[in-house]
């Protein structure tokens, strides 16, 4: 083969087939343009294009700044951003603070529900006056301007809580979903060096109580020297132990407290505002850095534009405190809106099926933000689960956490919301901190795409060496541009920082995931490049799986893959190989299963376990998990230049 064949043909490899194509445009309706707070798709993309920074710092006039900035953005070092440089802020002012001006004190700020029918609501003056109190009991603590705080609570308000009550001291708050195993709370735990960890003492779960104190008192026997108080919350009827000098209840260091004399911190805009791990390629998690003033303009503007919001709205994102959604979307971005946020802390078919439209008729709420996952969990109930609740309140959907495909969002978009509700299909990361690629609730929808690149994205799909790749063909999704909510680094690592994010592609942000443009200009997301797992809306590593698979006595190694699952998206299922002495047996696949379950949490589960000899490898020592994933699903094997045997 001729050189130039050769290289062609190596770059063609690198392209993914487009297997699938939608066409047809769902429009809006006359009336809700007319309504729509931007009428103009076209016109909101030009106006970014052309002026960039002009455009975000417009955005930004709309909060409220201690000092104004000096330049709306500034590439500090090499692939090191900062957004409005010069400034000073927090973002704690523009959630609760200000709105203590306006008639917004008096609006619900929080609705909580709990499984068991309890429920709690708090206007924007309650939550205001709760997260001063709890920022006074955090300062006589000793928490400091940056310490780091470890939450790992359930999705209640005192979640919400802590994390403003962390924002308003400069304090930065490393949350810990409440489904990792005391290991992988551990390791965040001293990934962050946090000083406190603030749980409850349980949750509620499908009638079952969940002992959350239990996991955290095992992380921190298991050594995490830097804790020096546990704050529990009372959240469910479980008795639990309480270590005398390091345990205290919240409600008894909140009723020592007034609100009152708590002086909110005033941060550089570039300071850090929390710490959130997430789990990559690799067993060692990534701590995630945000800061106060990009990550609030950008969450802030792209909630606000997205779901189109009004000042009535009653706004409801399923996702959890834990993830960045939660965070972004739950949390920060409603409050800094104005508007009411719910916050259900249990399961959405429990214990009737048809419970998220039950709680969706009670509160009226008007957006619906949830997972692919969750939409193919209902369609699995039926039509009439949906159709026996009133949901006309409703007038947006959005969906989140992995590609949603066109049978589950034509069914989201015609049995949910009756035809008449657009679906804002968003595609982002815990990374890039806001939307990325969405429509407006203006934009000609295709069933299964996230439509374009957010006003002042660039965003392309190239091949590995960054040419832009054919309309129609597969590549890797890079964003050309720096934003405004994006990530500063990694916790205590900007080496890898760089290598992760900014280095394996030339000079632009790799996201990890494959994607391709259509002809009308259309992104559709394959899904990830590199061995994550998207098992129910959780990006789950495979080497966190492996490495737990690894630490029963009987393996001595594992593959783990992703295979396509009807509900979840994707499960896993694991490739091992035992330990000479050891024998297979349906006993030591349930052994293994919950040694993964014990070592990582329900969240990272393996449904499939194969016992084999070897697993394919390179020459220098990697799985080829790619070669696993086709011969499970009996699609071709590709290139296997190097395969080790």
């Amino acid at each position: 083969m001729k050189q130039e064949e050769k290289k062609s043909s190596e770059e063609q490899s690198e392209l993914t087939e487009v297997l699938t194509e939608e066409s047809k445009l769902y429009q809006p309706s006359k009336e809700f343009v007319q309504k729509a707070n931007i009428k103009s798709w076209e016109h909101e993309l030009a106006k970014a294009d052309k002026d960039y920074e002009g455009y975000w710092g417009e955005v930004a006039k709309e909060l409220e700044w201690s000092k104004s900035w000096d330049t709306v953005h500034q590439e500090k070092k090499k692939n090191f951003h900062n957004w409005f440089v010069g400034s000073r802020c927090n973002i704690f002012v523009n959630a609760l603070e200000r709105h203590q001006k306006t008639e917004v004190k008096n609006k619900i700020a929080i609705i909580h529900e709990q499984e068991g029918g309890r429920k709690k609501q708090f206007t924007y003056g309650e939550l205001y006056l709760e997260v001063n109190k709890l920022a006074g009991a955090f300062k006589k603590i000793g928490l400091k301007k940056g310490d780091r705080v470890a939450v790992y609570m359930p999705n209640i308000p005192e979640t919400a809580m802590t994390m403003l009550a962390c924002a308003k001291l400069g304090v930065l708050h490393s949350v810990v979903y409440a489904g990792y195993s005391y290991m992988a709370l551990r390791d965040r735990i001293n990934g962050a060096e946090a000083k406190l960890l603030i749980t409850a003492n349980g949750s509620l779960r499908r009638g079952k109580t969940v002992k959350l104190k239990e996991t955290c008192d095992q992380a921190v026997a298991e050594d995490c020297p830097s804790i020096e108080k546990m704050v529990v919350v009372n959240n469910v009827d479980l008795d639990i132990e309480m270590k005398e000098g390091r345990d205290v209840w919240f409600e008894d260091i909140m009723k020592e407290e007034t609100g009152e004399g708590v002086d909110t911190e005033i941060m550089d805009g570039n300071d850090p505002l929390f710490v959130l791990y997430t789990s990559g390629t690799t067993s060692k998690p990534k701590g995630v850095v945000h800061d106060h003033a990009g990550y609030m303009v950008g969450v802030y503007h792209t909630l606000k534009t997205v779901f189109d919001l009004k000042d009535d709205d009653v706004y409801w994102c399923t996702a959890d405190p834990g993830w960045i959604t939660g965070h972004s979307y739950i949390i920060y971005g409603p409050l800094m809106c104005g508007i009411t946020t719910v916050m259900y802390e249990g399961v959405p078919d429990f214990p009737e099926n048809d419970f998220i439209w039950d709680l969706i008729e009670r509160y009226k709420v008007s957006v619906l933000y949830t997972a692919p996952t969750l939409v193919r969990l209902m369609m699995k109930y039926g039509d009439e689960p949906v159709k026996k609740h009133d949901l006309s309140a409703l007038r947006i959907l959005g969906s989140v956490g992995e590609p949603i495909n066109p049978e589950a969002w034509r069914w989201y978009y015609e049995v949910v919301g009756g035809g008449r509700c657009p679906i804002m299909d968003t595609w982002w990361q815990t990374e890039t901190g806001m939307f990325m690629l969405t429509p407006l609730p203006v934009t000609p929808l295709k069933a299964g795409s996230c439509t374009k690149p957010f006003p002042g994205i660039k965003a392309s799909i190239v091949d590995k060496k960054g040419k832009r790749v054919p309309v129609g063909k597969g590549g890797f999704l890079v964003i050309e541009n720096a934003w405004p909510a994006m990530l500063t680094t990694l916790w205590n690592n900007p080496k890898r920082y760089l290598e992760t994010y900014w280095e394996k592609i030339p000079n632009v942000y790799t996201v990890g995931d494959m994607g391709y443009v259509d002809k009308d200009g259309y992104f559709w997301i394959q899904g990830r490049a590199d061995d994550v797992m998207n098992i129910a809306g959780h990006r789950i590593g495979t080497a966190e799986v492996e490495s737990a698979l690894v630490s029963h006595e009987a393996v001595v190694e594992a593959g783990v893959i992703g295979k396509p699952h009807p509900i979840k998206g994707e499960c896993a299922k694991a490739f091992v190989i035992l330990k000479d002495g050891f024998e297979q047996s349906d006993e030591l696949i349930d052994a293994l299963k919950k040694q993964v379950r014990g070592s990582l949490g329900p969240i990272a589960g393996v449904d499939e376990i194969a016992f084999v000899k070897k697993l394919p490898k390179t020459r220098s020592g990697k799985i080829m998990r790619r070669i696993l994933k086709a011969e499970e699903l009996g699609k071709p094997v590709g290139d296997i230049s190097t395969l080790e045997d």
